[in-house]
């Protein structure tokens, strides 16, 4: 059969076992096992455990329980509500600071916790409420905290960065430091929209707020200042060479859970177990998730699909700026119905040779899929983000979440065609820090 007709059917074949409600792990080995018999004949199957296992194989991967780690411990205390509460005293003159406020701490919890649902969770308890209370538009007070709980996958230390850059080997450091200003410039763009939103509401209410004493905003400093002092530390030890990222995580969620300890008092041996049995569960889904896209991509490059479709790619006379638009709307359709770290894996190995065939910075190219995978958290029909809004706040209605997160959507739009015209807002901090490659 055609290697293009073939991938066509494993495409489709993919679509369907994953829609039926397996894990996407048990998905992609059944459909890798399926075509491998199918095409290959059984003994195919005698590799698909070295495969399995040997993906494992990997130093790098230890980095990934131990952000996890790091995330869990943060998201178990009351690191969130102070550090809204803190840029909420401190911010509490600018106008419309208090979603300037919520999207700030929401950049600053992403970061810490480097997980997109946790950081809904923790900002919107405390801040959806307040912002409606002081006359905020249900649209913004909701749609701006689903929209910053997406910075969780690419301001740094980001999992689906590791991810993307176990799967195409790519530098991690690099992929951490090309998420810093792609990142910032998205928070920049959603103030934007949201103090305009406001503005544009009339409510003078939002606009005007009380005043916080310089003692009331230096008491609740001493309380998120360690946080981020591990975060710095954390970047800086990787970009220093000081360590390795994986040994940098295990220091940085050892100091992590011991401040949660120190600090927030999680002395009870039953909630230190819920820190850790939680990060076990996702990182044992995350990693075998790892382990079935090995398989996976073997199966694709055994039966020469994955060869066929970059070989197509390189045949068809079309602008490189078409091609990246097409890979874009297949990115977004994907991130509408699979979680990101899913698309990553499956996708990375059929697209890094086409994209750099084309001539795009694979790092820079990590940023863009990574904004795309954001939207998809903020998009029905899964958007993540969207339902865990709504169960924060069940008063206000799905339509009206949906409906206040799409400006941030298109800010995410924007921040891509700028990264397009502007390259070097990626590429720039690595290529300073870790010298350009060559």
């Amino acid at each position: 059969m055609d290697p293009l007709l073939l991938g066509g059917l494993v495409a489709f074949a993919t679509i369907l076992v994953l829609f039926s409600g397996v894990s996407v792990a048990i998905g992609l080995l059944v459909v890798s096992a399926g075509f491998l018999i199918a095409f290959d004949g059984v003994r195919s199957l005698e590799l698909m455990p070295e495969i399995l296992f040997g993906k494992l194989d990997n130093f790098a991967l230890l980095s990934i329980p131990m952000f996890i780690i790091m995330g869990a411990s943060i998201a178990s205390t009351r690191a969130g509500a102070d550090l809204y509460e803190a840029l909420e005293r401190w911010l509490t003159r600018v106008p419309g600071g208090l979603v300037v406020s919520n999207l700030g701490a929401c950049a600053l919890f992403a970061a810490m916790s480097g997980s997109s649902p946790a950081t809904c969770a923790a900002i919107g308890k405390m801040g959806i409420p307040e912002m409606r209370k002081r006359g905020y538009p249900d649209g913004v007070a909701a749609g701006s905290i689903a929209a910053g709980g997406t910075l969780g996958i690419l301001i740094p230390p980001s999992v689906t960065m590791i991810v993307y850059g176990i799967a195409t080997e790519t530098s991690i450091g690099r992929l951490f430091l090309a998420g810093v200003l792609p990142g910032l410039m998205l928070v920049g763009l959603f103030m934007a929209w949201s103090i305009f939103a406001t503005w544009r509401s009339g409510d003078v209410r939002v606009l005007t707020r009380g005043s916080y004493t310089w003692r009331e905003k230096f008491e609740i400093l001493p309380r998120v200042l360690p946080f981020l002092a591990i975060i710095l530390g954390v970047l800086y030890a990787m970009y220093g060479g000081v360590a390795t990222p994986s040994e940098t995580a295990a220091v940085g969620a050892l100091l992590t859970l011991l401040i949660a300890v120190i600090i927030y008092k999680l002395w009870s041996p039953r909630a230190i177990w819920t820190v850790l049995r939680d990060s076990t569960k996702e990182s044992v889904m995350i990693l075998f998730i790892i382990a079935a896209a090995g398989v996976f991509s073997y199966m694709l490059s055994s039966l020469f699909i994955t060869q066929a479709i970059a070989e197509w790619i390189g045949t068809l006379d079309v602008n490189r700026w078409v091609l990246m638009g097409a890979i874009n709307v297949f990115l977004l359709v994907a991130g509408f119905f699979l979680p990101p770290v899913a698309v990553i894996l499956m996708a990375a190995p059929i697209l890094l040779p086409i994209i750099t065939t084309a001539g795009f910075d694979p790092i820079w190219f990590a940023v863009v899929l990574t904004i795309n995978m954001e939207i998809g958290l903020i998009s029905p029909p899964v958007g993540l983000n969207l339902y865990v809004i709504n169960g924060i706040a069940p008063d206000i209605s799905l339509r009206t979440i949906l409906t206040g997160s799409m400006p941030f959507v298109l800010a995410m739009v924007l921040a891509i065609v700028l990264l397009s015209i502007f390259p070097s807002i990626a590429t720039w901090l690595p290529d300073v820090v870790m010298g350009a490659e060559i």
